[in-house]
């Protein structure tokens, strides 16, 4: 019964530093509708548009899909700029709320081209 216990505890304990690893970052996540110079424009999985500023501390990473015939590990993530981004793109957005709207810390994005690779370098097993 005690091991129960402890079991349930550390279980609760690990849930409660995942909840607070991320203190009050926003994740907004969806594809691009509209870039500028100051702010991307999302539209979420729901449906809704989502407006996010840029930053000068703004991080941009590149996801790099699988091409065919590369194993499955060759999947990396690259520096990029706001430039690389274009209407379309998958993005993960982690932000800060600031004064009533978000600011971007990171945005993580998969470039169109990128994604087309992935849904063809797949074929289903005979």
């Amino acid at each position: 019964m005690k091991m129960k216990w402890i079991t349930l505890a550390l279980a609760l304990a690990f849930m409660a530093a995942g909840t607070l690893a991320h203190g009050n970052k926003v994740h907004v996540k969806g594809r691009v509708e509209k870039v500028s110079p100051d702010s991307l424009q999302v539209k979420t999985s729901d449906g809704k548009s989502v407006e996010v500023k840029l930053a000068a501390s703004t991080i941009y990473i590149q996801h790099v899909a699988v091409k065919p015939g590369e194993p499955a590990d060759m999947n990396a993530d690259k520096p990029a700029k706001l430039a690389d981004l274009a209407v379309g793109d998958a993005v993960v957005i982690h932000a800060t709320p600031k004064g009533g709207a978000l600011e971007a810390d990171e945005v993580k994005f998969s470039a169109v081209e990128s994604n087309k690779v992935a849904s063809t370098g797949a074929k289903p097993k005979s």
